[in-house]
């Protein structure tokens, strides 16, 4: 039987539209996020000046005694943002009944606490080129990407893992600002550096390859400890997938290289330290995976070019799914 339960007409339709509607809504966010928090003219003394407010408190600096000039970046500002802030709302009501529809069509689904973490960390632009989703919450976008239902695979947790995969070295604490302005209850796990929890007990993970260790600012957090297999997640092409929440919105998961991730899990699954329940997972979705793969996803080659890239500790994987097989 095929792992995969192809997508009716309707699902497909439904999933194109929240996406098309969802690239409309987040390029309208990324731009009000780059603009200034707000601009005010403001007289002190005998003189006007132009400020920048920064926050919702009325904190901001001068940029000046105002002038034609001042008076020329106030009215292009105000105009830009009315125009952003008009493309944004004009999207929203649309893209909620694209994501109730996908909903109630019965499409894989992440949990509604995923949703605002992935939507702010993309608001900023961090998905794909800071952060990769990992663990089973990346099932469902693998399952977009197969254009399909898994059959018999699990495909949720009640927990979020990430991995940080910036190539360049950041100086601000990109992450924790983040998980702070989606939850500001967020706190580190004292005993689990590498864990945060929120006030719901809502657990975030992030872990990091060893090549991408110095990339992560350092007062940033959580604080994950360098693990060897994650670099194994890093090359390839990644996925990138706008699904449904269970509470009727959008979010969009950028995941690694489908392949490298089903091998990924068949290692993890072969792991005597690790919990036997998460190693039955592991195997189980790792095989489906790669059936998914060969069965729908022929962008992603099961060929001897990427056999050829495989490291021997992976090799093993390979060969018992291709004997399954």
């Amino acid at each position: 039987m095929a792992v995969i339960q192809p997508f009716t007409a309707e699902q497909e339709r439904a999933l194109i539209n929240m996406r098309q509607r969802y690239d409309a809504w987040i390029d309208a966010e990324r731009e009000l996020a780059a603009m200034p928090y707000d601009l005010k003219r403001k007289k002190i003394g005998d003189y006007e000046y132009l400020y920048e407010i920064v926050d919702r408190n009325g904190n901001g600096k001068s940029l000046g005694r105002w002038d034609e000039a001042k008076q020329d970046q106030f009215d292009t500002y105000r105009a830009a943002k009315a125009a952003a802030k008009a493309r944004r709302d004009g999207v929203r009501d649309a893209l909620g009944e694209s994501s109730r529809i996908a909903r109630a069509l019965r499409l894989p689904m992440i949990s509604a606490d995923a949703g605002p973490i992935l939507r702010e960390a993309d608001r900023r632009s961090l998905l794909g080129s800071h952060l990769l989703v990992i663990g089973t919450n990346a099932m469902v976008a693998y399952a977009l990407e197969a254009a399909g239902t898994f059959r018999n695979v699990p495909d949720e947790t009640e927990d979020f893992d990430l991995a940080w995969a910036a190539e360049e070295a950041e100086d601000t604490a990109r992450l924790w600002d983040m998980l702070k302005a989606v939850d500001p209850t967020f706190t580190v796990n004292s005993e689990r550096e590498f864990q945060a929890r929120n006030a719901k007990a809502y657990e975030v993970e992030l872990l990091i390859a060893p090549s991408r260790l110095g990339t992560l600012a350092p007062k940033d957090k959580p604080r994950p400890v360098p693990l060897p297999e994650q670099e194994w997640l890093l090359p390839g092409r990644h996925v990138d997938q706008v699904i449904p929440c269970r509470d009727g919105t959008p979010a969009r998961i950028v995941a690694p290289d489908p392949r490298w991730f089903a091998l990924h899990k068949l290692w993890l699954g072969a792991q005597d330290k690790r919990n036997p329940l998460k190693r039955r997972k592991d195997v189980v979705q790792g095989m489906a995976l790669l059936d998914a793969v060969a069965e729908a996803m022929p962008h992603y080659p099961l060929d001897d070019e990427f056999i050829a890239t495989l490291p021997e500790d992976l090799l093993p994987y390979w060969a018992s799914w291709k004997q399954r097989d």
